[in-house]
């Protein structure tokens, strides 16, 4: 039995299609399904059933994966042991929010990339459902969240805090006087917003929500650098936790809005699958975003 048909029915089985396989492992599609019927014959039982262009395992498979992933996990251990202590190397998947992935990027990624060059990073930008779903398929090895608590057995929660949110508009627009406003009466003012059902906004629409309060933003756009830059100039109003904003309070460009009785928080988490293999290069990312991430 040849520990590469091992992996890629693994591949096969997490991404729950032969063509996503195929193009994870840069394999032909036709090489992924002689690779699975090798399996099927030297363990002599079907791994997958095929209804109608879709693909389930059966039981024996469900039995295989489970062994096939420690299969899996110690080759990579393996590999990472021969690439010796001096360097790190490997690509890793991170799901995150929008505004976590900008502000991961634009203010760490060079010091990340100076530490560890031979980890290669791909951002996948998604909502929290979006993510667990990625996550569960194998197609991130990390997710980096900004939304309600979340607890569930089959994932690891490596760190987490809360992050509080409010709202905020620029120093200099005509809003920044007025003193502590009803939500209806922010609701009212232009707002401009991250995409509706995301994160922080799914809290907002809830709040305006329970109380029957329209929202209608003039802008929605899912870069919170460019939704600062447009408060700077005078222009709106937003909702934003307050890692994206502190640096302009506290120099004075941006100031809060007070909404009576508006206390919003999400919390910002850090998570893997139960399942998934932890590897040198993964645990160094996980160190990396702990200490750089959390508590700032």
């Amino acid at each position: 039995m040849e520990i590469r048909n091992l992996i890629t029915f693994v591949y096969v089985a997490e991404l729950n299609s032969f063509t996503k396989a195929a193009k994870a492992l840069d394999y032909s599609q036709s090489t992924v399904s002689f690779q699975i019927k090798q399996l099927e014959n030297e363990l002599d039982c079907l791994l997958f059933e095929r209804i109608n262009h879709k693909i389930s395992l059966t039981d024996k498979g469900e039995e295989l994966l489970a062994f096939a992933r420690k299969i899996r996990y110690l080759t990579d251990e393996f590999n990472q042991m021969l690439s010796g202590p001096s360097e790190l190397k490997g690509f890793l998947r991170i799901a995150t929010a929008d505004s976590l992935c900008e502000d991961m990027i634009l203010r760490n990624y060079s010091d990340f990339y100076r530490k560890y060059p031979a980890i290669s990073l791909k951002f996948i930008p998604a909502d929290t459902d979006a993510m667990f779903s990625i996550l569960d398929s194998n197609e991130a090895d990390l997710m980096l969240t900004l939304d309600r608590h979340v607890y569930h057995q089959d994932y690891v929660i490596v760190k987490e805090e809360p992050v509080y949110v409010h709202f905020v508009t620029g120093a200099h627009s005509p809003y920044a006087t007025k003193k502590i406003l009803s939500l209806s009466e922010i609701a009212a003012l232009p707002m401009i917003l991250t995409e509706a059902g995301v994160g922080y906004r799914r809290i907002l629409e809830e709040l305006t929500g329970r109380e029957n309060i329209p929202l209608q933003p003039i802008m929605e756009i899912g870069r919170t650098d460019i939704i600062v830059a447009m408060l700077e100039s005078g222009i709106g109003v937003s909702f934003l936790p307050d890692f994206v904003t502190k640096k302009k309070i506290e120099e004075g460009k941006l100031v809060y809005l007070e909404a009576r009785g508006v206390q919003a928080q999400v919390w910002k988490q850090l998570i893997y699958h139960k399942n998934k293999w932890v590897t040198k290069s993964m645990q160094a990312l996980i160190d990396y975003i702990s200490e750089n991430e959390f508590g700032k």
